[in-house]
């Protein structure tokens, strides 16, 4: 089985759609250096990749893109230790409890996530006035590796953007090792060979 990606860097629309010899994300970052103020020569380098992270994921479209299985991604400090965890929202199928049989259907049309021109979509108020849905997502959470974050600049200077680009860099990079599997798992859409 091909192994899907689920994230990727937007490289080439960042620079093509950049303005002033800059990308779009590298501007944005500029803009909003103050976002980073509290993580200036922070000893870890987890709250300037989550800032670095949330600026990439809030650019529309995002210089950070994601499987069209991925809903949500969130890369945050966690309260408790202050080391790097994600959580990603999933559209999955439905669990194998509930197309074993149909039975519990009762005959009432249920229906899965639509889709659009192979996008899964949100069913619209006329679809849900003619058949229930049920709609799979699956929550993966856990610790992102630190090893490869550059470290959290010393202030708001000419290395912020691209430490903000390779500490998103290595968040891609470390999500494609961790959900990449589980992804193509899901659009293969058979149980794994044990």
């Amino acid at each position: 089985m091909p192994e899907e990606r689920a994230f990727w860097l937007d490289e080439s629309f960042d620079r093509e759609h950049g303005s002033g010899g800059r990308s779009r994300y590298d501007a944005e970052v500029l803009a909003r250096v103050d976002d980073f103020a509290d993580s200036w020569g922070d000893i870890a380098p987890v709250s300037f990749a989550a800032i670095a992270w949330r600026l990439a994921t809030e650019l529309s479209p995002g210089y950070v893109r994601w499987h069209r299985r991925i809903v949500t991604a969130t890369c945050t400090p966690s309260p408790w230790d202050g080391s790097m965890i994600f959580a990603v929202t999933v559209i999955s199928r439905w669990p194998a409890e509930l197309t074993w049989t149909r039975q519990w259907q009762r005959d009432r049309g249920w229906r899965d996530w639509p889709q659009l021109f192979g996008q899964y979509t949100m069913p619209s108020e006329q679809d849900l006035t003619r058949s229930p849905h049920l709609r799979a997502l699956l929550q993966v959470e856990g610790p992102v590796p630190l090893d490869d974050l550059p470290p959290a600049p010393a202030g708001p200077d000419s290395s912020v953007a691209l430490a903000a680009r390779r500490a998103v860099t290595v968040l891609v990079r470390e999500l494609n090792e961790l959900l990449a599997p589980v992804i193509g798992q899901l659009e293969a859409g058979v149980p794994a060979e044990s």
